[in-house]
């Protein structure tokens, strides 16, 4: 069975993941109430998280690392160097999308959270993404860095589910057609 990739990211109302300077400030902080808007569920079924190195730069800095238990591969063109408590929780490789499936199927992974911006783009470009979760978050922040890219022909989705939940956000789960 082939390997399911999936994305699952919060943007801002005017499309974007960060400020251009890769800032998040403008997220919620996670005190809504003990609402998780799904991402545990999420998770649950995910075997291996393959992100940018952005966002796992990011990452490092929360304090605690965010994805104890799952295996997470990052990809950069840059030779980076995962700190000493994370060697044998993260693989830094430098390979394109269909590279990177061919080595996890390998491995025997089963489904990818995808994460970070450009790594989301290349993979939907490469025709590797399944489905995406995007939780839209009422607030405008005008420029940053958007979710999705220039693209080569046109990629139709299917909406699987939306909601909305109290707070205003609005999240919806596509299939990709």
């Amino acid at each position: 069975m082939p390997i399911k990739v999936s994305v699952y990211i919060a943007t801002s109302l005017d499309g974007f993941i960060a400020r251009k300077d890769g800032a998040i400030d403008w997220l919620p902080t996670g005190d809504e109430g003990g609402e998780d808007f799904g991402y545990a569920e999420f998770t649950s079924t995910v075997d291996h998280l393959v992100m940018g190195r952005n966002t796992y730069e990011t990452a490092l800095t929360f304090g605690v690392w965010p994805y104890s238990g799952k295996k997470v591969t990052v990809l950069s063109s840059k030779n980076i160097e995962a700190p000493a408590e994370l060697k044998d929780k993260v693989d830094l490789l430098n390979q394109a999308p269909h590279e990177l499936i061919k080595t996890l199927e390998q491995k025997g992974t089963k489904h990818i959270y995808l994460d970070g911006g450009n790594t989301i783009q290349r993979f939907l470009r490469a025709g590797l993404v399944d489905e995406m979760t995007i939780t839209n978050i009422p607030i405008l922040i005008g420029e940053g860095l958007p979710l999705f890219g220039s693209l080569q022909s046109d990629i139709k989705l299917q909406l699987i589910e939306s909601r909305s939940f109290k707070n205003g956000f609005v999240q919806s789960k596509y299939k990709l057609a």
